[in-house]
């Protein structure tokens, strides 16, 4: 896809045909995932809201598609020797259980501090857990040794334009179930999901808004907009294992140019969208699925005039593997 920047033509890394063509490509092996509605959370937030329930998807989150589309985008020869990421979740299980599916070994570096279901999920799948420290330098380094050794093919976790497409189905579906609406809410962390949604859904519809849901702490991506470019933090503390990556460089344009506005939400505000969840739509979700839902209903969102015409708003459910070890001992707080 281009989009005029200033005097030049942005190109992505994805685009609505690289999209189009990852849905047909996938379709066979992916869930068509529900979009479920709540009167009563309607009336909560004053909107009506349209839940994409990518926890409801293969592996247990929106994470399958992209890695479906980059496992079965590689030639045979490329397949004989597998795949390889670091991922702390479940970006891992997902290519584990792509690879597994295809039939092809999957390497998976894994941090000490993942979640303990997110690796069990990578064991179930068949992947083969690499550990390193819990540190973005020492998981590329591990994943590189583990390229040399292997000669596998390298699947980043979001920056990657066969991720990114896979990622984006989610859009094509969604805008197809649920025709009015305006605004996506898509939560954000490395960046690949929400620049996936937000490139065709800016094609088939101009009009629309993409808004980022991301925790306080680990705000990088809206201090990358404020900022104009890549902003990454020394580090980040939040409850939403999930959304503790920085932009690459493949989806920061997007990000840059595609997406409307960052909304910053408490840790405490993404526990009780979980509970809201489980209470009134009866779905399991994990902190990071959850933000979306928070996100509409902070402060922030509800007062601000520039979100008063967001009537028929989509949220995505990114995921529902849920560390319940680390709920309960956040609800008991």
């Amino acid at each position: 896809m281009e989009a005029n920047t200033g005097t030049s033509r942005q190109i992505y890394a994805a685009d609505i045909s690289s999209i189009k063509e990852a849905h047909e490509r996938i379709k066979p092996y992916i869930h068509r995932t529900p979009v479920l509605t709540s009167e009563s959370l309607n009336s909560i937030s004053g909107r009506n809201l349209f839940f994409k329930c990518e926890c409801f998807q293969k592996g247990g989150a929106f994470k399958f598609r992209g890695a479906c589309n980059a496992v079965l985008s590689l030639d045979a020869e490329q397949a004989d020797k597998g795949v390889v990421t670091h991922s702390s979740g479940n970006h891992a299980a997902a290519l584990s259980l792509a690879a597994n599916l295809r039939g092809i070994p999957a390497y998976i570096v894994v941090p000490e501090n993942a979640p303990k279901c997110k690796v069990e999920n990578v064991i179930r799948y068949g992947g083969k857990v690499i550990w390193s420290e819990p540190t973005m330098h020492s998981r590329e380094k591990v994943a590189l040794e583990v390229l040399r050794e292997t000669g596998a093919v390298l699947v980043h976790p979001y920056n990657d334009g066969r991720i990114m497409s896979g990622q984006g189905t989610i859009s094509l579906e969604l805008l197809e179930q649920t025709e009015e609406i305006d605004t996506i809410v898509v939560p954000i962390s490395g960046g690949g999901l929400i620049s996936g949604v937000a490139l065709p859904a800016k094609s088939i519809k101009p009009s629309i808004q993409i808004l980022a849901a991301e925790p306080k702490g680990a705000d990088d991506a809206a201090q990358s907009k404020i900022a104009g470019r890549i902003i990454t933090l020394p580090g980040t503390n939040t409850i939403a294992d999930g959304l503790r990556a920085s932009l690459g460089d493949l989806t920061w344009p997007v990000v840059r140019d595609l997406v409307d506005d960052v909304i910053t939400v408490e840790d405490s505000e993404i526990i009780e969208a979980m509970r809201l969840c489980y209470e009134i739509l009866k779905v399991a979700v994990e902190p990071s699925g959850a933000i979306g839902l928070a996100a509409v209903l902070s402060k922030s969102f509800q007062s601000s005039p520039s979100w008063q015409d967001c009537k028929n708003i989509g949220i995505v459910l990114s995921g529902g593997n849920v560390d319940l070890g680390v709920l309960w001992e956040s609800l008991r707080r």
